[in-house]
């Protein structure tokens, strides 16, 4: 099965919360979510009450259109959380923060994960000072994370730092303003840090099983 290629405001709908999949657009009065109500389809009233089953896997869905992974990588970070100590739930969010193409857009130097995952893909970005073209990198504390100077690359990540609306940096990053633009990775984030409202326990009770 290859990537989604349809209308990523459908799949928003469809968890019944905000994904941003659209940078800028989903910040407006102009994201589904605000303009219509209901999930996606034409007897979306008739549906009954959502089972257990149902509740949890609409979860881990939520969280693989959020981080736009695949589920055999869904799979992968759920098997390297569970090797580790302490909460499973907790590490495996903790784990989808650290990739690099959440990084990059949680630094604002994309207006998306989709535009950070192409950023990356085109070499833009550089982790300590070497160009990393992998998505999936997963960061450590202390890498530096920078964009590439070049003039095409500056002007990118220049334009999506000047839009209306921008999420605020989180803590576990410190972004420097310099010319090109870079940051660093000061700890490794928490589930506190994760906006995304999702249950991780219900995952991993789903996938236990």
């Amino acid at each position: 099965m290859g990537r989604y290629t349809g209308p990523v405001c459908r799949l928003c709908r469809r968890e019944g919360t905000n994904l941003f999949l659209k940078g800028a657009r989903c910040y407006s009065n102009k994201c589904a979510i605000v303009r219509r109500d209901g999930v996606p389809g034409m007897h979306q009233f008739r549906r009954g009450k959502a089972s257990e089953y149902a509740i949890r896997l609409r979860e881990k869905q939520k969280v693989k259109r959020y981080y736009g992974i695949f589920e055999r990588q869904f799979r992968k970070y759920y098997a390297e959380a569970n090797r580790k100590t302490g909460n499973t739930g907790d590490a495996l969010m903790s784990l989808l923060e650290r990739r690099l193409d959440n990084v990059v857009a949680r630094l604002q130097f994309a207006a998306s994960r989709p535009q950070s995952r192409q950023f990356i893909r085109h070499g833009h970005i550089l982790v300590n000072g070497k160009k990393v073209d992998i998505p999936s990198y997963l960061v450590r504390p202390g890498d530096q994370i920078s964009i590439k100077n070049r003039e095409h690359s500056r002007n990118l990540a220049l334009e999506n730092q000047q839009a209306d609306f921008l999420p605020p940096v989180p803590d576990w990053l410190d972004r420097i303003s310099t010319d090109p633009p870079e940051a660093r990775v000061s700890r490794l984030p928490s589930v506190q840090d994760v906006t995304l409202p999702v249950t991780p326990q219900l995952i991993v009770e789903l996938l236990s099983r």
